[in-house]
């Protein structure tokens, strides 16, 4: 069983975070699904996972190709997971259920601590799952740094 951390982005923005944790999830050897609400948001990622670092190269798709399957990093609209993905990151308040988060190795969820209705679908979304029995973790780098703030067993 898996868990949900939630990561509250005040200093460093999406595009900076979110490849960092895409590598730390395939150095676990784990395949991923970034899940996003808006089709345009999806093919602004796509340009910038492509634009990223040379040594920092993160192999992805977007979902609705003829080898999502394949594909160890996997941007989609869907619940669907046609790569098996291990780890789920939810972005712009993507939903996640209970049941993802406890299929899932783990599923992180980011969201941006400048924007009032992020934090407060953040907060509902802490509330609904760890109110269905799933682990949880909440981590801020306000402090510059990222630090774990809290966390809540299954």
């Amino acid at each position: 069983m898996g868990a949900a951390f939630f990561y509250h982005l005040t200093q460093s923005p999406l595009e900076s975070t979110l490849p960092l944790l895409l590598q730390k999830a395939r150095g676990a050897g784990w395949n991923i699904a970034v899940k996003a609400q808006d089709a345009a948001r999806l093919d602004w990622l796509d340009q910038r996972l492509w634009q990223g670092q040379p040594d920092g190269f993160l192999p992805h798709g977007v979902a609705g190709g003829e080898h999502d399957a394949l594909q160890p990093i996997l941007l989609t609209l869907d619940d669907a997971l046609p790569n098996a993905a291990q780890c789920i990151m939810s972005i712009d308040g993507a939903q996640v259920s209970a049941e993802t988060v406890q299929a899932a190795e783990r599923v992180c969820i980011l969201f941006d601590g400048y924007d009032d209705s992020a934090v407060a679908h953040a907060r509902l979304q802490w509330k609904a799952l760890t109110e269905a029995g799933c682990a949880a973790q909440y981590w801020s780098e306000e402090s510059g740094n990222w630090e774990k703030k809290a966390e809540k067993s299954a």
